[in-house]
C-alpha cells in the first residue's frame, strides 16, 4: 500500500493505517527531537505532541504525498513549543548517532563529538533545528525549510549564521582564567 493510500485512509479514522505512517518515522522524530530539544524526556513529550497533532490535523494536510515532511514540520513546531515553555537552563544530553559507525580513534571522535556538542547548545533552538535536520538527519535544505514551514532563503540564512557561530565556538581558546567570585556567587 504506498502512502497516498494510507494518508487518505488514516484521515477518515484508520488507526492502523495512521500507524503504517507514522511507525517508520518514530525513531527519525525522536532523534530530531533530542537534538532540538537536547533532552530525552523532553524530546519524548514533543514526538507524543507531535502525533496528536497529526491525527487531531491530517484531515486538512492538502498533499498526502508531503505527509513525512509535515510530520517533520509538526515535530520541530512542538520542539520550539517545548523550548518556549522551558526557558529555564538548559540540559545537558548526550548525542546520539543515528548510525554508529565503528570508529577506530575513539579519543578523537570523542573529542570532536564534545566540540559538536557544545557548539551546538549554544545556538538557539530555531538554528539548531535547521542544523540538526540539514546535517545529522541528512534532509535537503528544501526539504527542511518546508518542514520549518519557512522560506528557503531564511533556512539558507540560518543555517549560515548556525555554522559561523559553530565555527567561532569550535575555534575559541578557553578562557583559562576561573570567574571572579562576588559574594559568595560566581560572577
Amino acid at each position: 500500500m504506498d502512502q497516498r493510500e494510507l494518508v487518505e485512509r488514516a484521515k477518515r479514522g484508520d488507526h492502523d493505517a495512521f500507524a503504517g505512517l507514522v511507525d517508520p518515522a518514530l525513531a527519525r522524530l525522536d532523534a530530531a527531537a533530542r537534538l532540538i530539544l537536547r533532552d530525552p524526556e523532553l524530546a519524548r513529550d514533543a514526538v507524543q505532541e507531535a502525533l496528536i497533532r497529526a491525527w487531531r490535523d491530517l484531515p486538512g494536510l492538502r498533499d498526502p504525498e508531503r505527509f513525512e515532511a509535515w510530520l517533520h514540520r509538526l515535530i520541530v513546531n512542538a520542539c520550539l513549543d517545548i523550548a518556549r515553555r522551558r526557558r529555564r537552563r538548559p540540559i545537558e544530553v548526550e548525542i546520539t548517532p543515528l548510525d554508529s559507525p565503528a570508529s577506530p580513534d575513539l579519543s578523537g571522535a570523542l573529542a570532536d563529538r564534545e566540540l559538536i556538542d557544545g557548539a551546538l547548545k549554544r545556538l538557539d533552538p530555531g538554528h539548531r533545528a535547521v542544523v540538526a535536520m540539514h546535517y545529522l538527519l541528512g534532509m535537503p535544505l528544501p526539504d527542511v525549510a518546508a518542514s520549518l514551514g519557512i522560506p528557503i532563503g531564511t533556512a539558507k540564512s540560518r543555517l549560515h549564521y548556525a555554522l559561523a557561530a559553530m565555527r567561532a565556538t569550535a575555534t575559541a581558546e578557553p578562557d583559562p582564567t576561573p570567574a571572579p567570585v562576588h559574594g559568595g556567587q560566581v560572577a
